[in-house]
């Protein structure tokens, strides 16, 4: 018989992969921690006597609380759905990931793919999720979105389908020469070169930036190197001190002015020129999402001068 201390020591194991699950079905950290701990609970409550996989069903738990989370939320958003951006995972390098972050990026789901998987209807983001990312096989989550298996795999499959339709061109996974284009970028906009910053951009690029809710009017959508140089040149003169940090894995900055933290910038690089640019400037989302890079002490350079 399971015991209570045997099935705790068996959660405990299993808790990295099981906020990834969360994370990705989710799309925010806070979120995902109490779909962990409520999955706790309810695993805690029945009991694993008769469990023969563990994994599979602590796993299965956390997905059925997360579908919940899905279905429960507020249809009605005071913000486009395009411009509610995900959690992203904020380091200062690679050396500060802790085991639960390495998990979390284990699947090399970069900021880009997360904003898409946000966007899809809660079973289709459940079986691409589970399916494609963490291979639990259809008749396994058929039952969690009361479907078929066959009907499961058409989820999956539509999900797949308008995530590659949103695919960008394949980005750089050299964090060096990542790191080399948002400087620059950040240089020209401080020059206020308007030639270089468009040099930096795709000719399609998008630039989304999330003010949270206390400001949904700010949150905005900008397409397009003009008009995201432009912002750029725009943003630099507001002033601010950049923290580099690794944002999903890829490189970016925390944005602090007058010691505070105001924004946290991923950007997707590909083959030299940037692609997307995600935008969080929700001061108290900030603080939470950028703590290990603010409390690591690091300076950058003054945006202002």
């Amino acid at each position: 018989m399971h015991d209570d201390e045997w099935l705790a020591g068996r959660f405990e194991e299993h808790r990295p992969h099981l906020r990834g699950v969360a994370y990705r079905i989710l799309g925010s950290l806070a979120e995902a921690d109490d779909a962990v701990q409520d999955g706790w609970e309810r695993a805690s409550r029945a009991g694993a006597d008769d469990v023969e996989n563990v994994g599979g069903w602590l796993t299965t738990i956390v997905a059925r609380v997360c579908l919940n989370k899905l279905r429960s939320r507020q249809t009605r958003r005071e913000a486009p759905l395009e411009t509610s951006l995900p959690d992203p995972i904020v380091t200062a390098d690679a050396a500060a990931l802790g085991p639960e972050d390495e998990a979390l990026l284990a699947d090399s789901v970069g900021l880009a793919l997360q904003i898409v998987i946000d966007t899809l209807a809660p079973a289709e983001r459940l079986a691409f999720v589970l399916h494609d990312l963490f291979g639990v096989p259809f008749d396994e989550i058929g039952p969690m979105v009361d479907r078929t298996p066959q009907a499961t795999r058409q989820l999956a499959s539509r999900a797949r389908r308008r995530i590659k339709g949103a695919e960008t061109p394949a980005p750089d996974r050299d964090v060096r020469r990542q790191r080399a284009v948002v400087d620059a970028f950040f240089a020209a906009g401080r020059a206020g070169d308007f030639d270089a910053l468009v040099a930096l951009l795709h000719p399609d690029v998008v630039l989304r930036a999330d003010y949270g809710p206390g400001r949904p009017g700010r949150s905005t959508v900008v397409r397009g190197a003009a008009a995201v140089a432009e912002q750029a040149r725009l943003g630099a003169r507001i002033g601010g001190i950049l923290h580099p940090a690794l944002v999903n894995g890829a490189a970016g900055v925390v944005v602090t002015a007058r010691g505070r933290p105001v924004t946290v910038m991923g950007f997707t690089i590909a083959a030299g020129q940037i692609v997307e640019i995600d935008a969080i400037a929700d001061p108290p989302r900030v603080r939470r999402v950028a703590a290990a890079v603010l409390d690591d002490g690091g300076t950058g350079p003054d945006l202002a001068g």
